[in-house]
């Protein structure tokens, strides 16, 4: 775990230079571990980055397989878990709102688990943020202003950093072209990554292109296989179709209440969805007069 050692806590990593935090933001602490259970393991903070449009139980469920694995296959203790949903930059289609899709992830982690987090910084970027970049924000909230993660003897620890993430990722990091060597060095290099297998997806064709960084990639095998996916639920929305029990029933609500995924018009606002909705009660009241 070099990359523990070479950082010592609360100094800076050189890579590492998220953009300034917008105004009004604070980095959310209350669910994060305050000090280790076990002083003699590595801590651990699980990240995914994702659009989560919208979050599914596979989403919560990663952080629950990641948590088992790290307890009963490595000499790592999980001191917190964050979902981090990227910004409307990212222009993907099908893409709800920022605002939506924070609101959303909040909604499931509030009432779902005790240790899972949501982090809006980079939701409101105003510009695309790289995964390499999101971690390096992650590093800098726990391991400088932080300072770790306290241990007995009144001592500090640095805590490992960690990119959780389906295997489609690992697929997208092995194909030429598509990530830089710059990315993967920060990335895997400096991180790490817990890829979570999925259905369809050959991990060790995909491994064996990233084998110099292959002693910080930790594969989690799913022993229920889940290949649930938030393409999938949004055509199941579209189609009108049933997706209870794929989704937290709190989100489902929070679709049906927005009027999420029904047309092109799922990447609107709360608050133009909430003029659109005035505008028409004017209208028809004009029309009814």
């Amino acid at each position: 775990m070099a990359s523990l050692q070479s950082n010592p806590v609360g100094q800076a990593s050189a890579m590492a230079n998220p953009p300034n935090e917008p105004n009004g933001y604070s980095f959310p602490r209350s669910r994060l571990k305050q000090s280790m259970n076990d002083s003699s393991k590595i801590p651990l903070l699980l990240v995914a980055c994702g659009s989560f449009s919208p979050i599914t139980y596979l989403h919560l469920r990663m952080f629950e397989m990641a948590a088992d694995f790290a307890k009963y296959n490595t000499e790592f203790e999980v001191v917190g878990g964050y979902l981090s949903p990227v910004s409307d930059a990212y222009r993907k289609a099908g893409l709800a709102s920022a605002e939506h899709r924070v609101a959303m992830t909040r909604i499931a982690t509030d009432q779902s688990s005790r240790w899972l987090d949501v982090d809006p910084w980079e939701a409101i970027q105003k510009e695309y943020q790289p995964t390499a970049i999101v971690l390096d924000h992650f590093e800098h909230e726990i391991n400088v202003v932080q300072r770790g993660i306290a241990i007995r003897g009144g001592q500090r620890k640095a805590v490992k950093i960690v990119l959780l993430a389906g295997a489609d990722l690992i697929q997208t990091m092995s194909t030429p072209g598509v990530w830089s060597q710059e990315d993967l060095n920060h990335i895997l290099g400096r991180y790490g990554v817990f890829i979570v297998e999925r259905t369809g997806t050959d991990i060790d064709d995909a491994l064996a292109t990233l084998t110099q960084w292959r002693q910080n990639i930790w594969v989690i095998q799913q022993l229920i296989q889940n290949d649930v996916s938030s393409t999938k639920i949004r055509l199941f929305l579209k189609r009108e179709m049933s997706v209870r029990y794929l989704v937290p029933a709190p989100v489902i609500s929070y679709i049906e209440e927005h009027g999420l995924y029904e047309d092109d018009g799922a990447s609107s606002s709360i608050h133009e969805k909430d003029k659109e909705s005035k505008s028409k009660l004017t209208a028809e009241t004009s029309e009814s007069r």
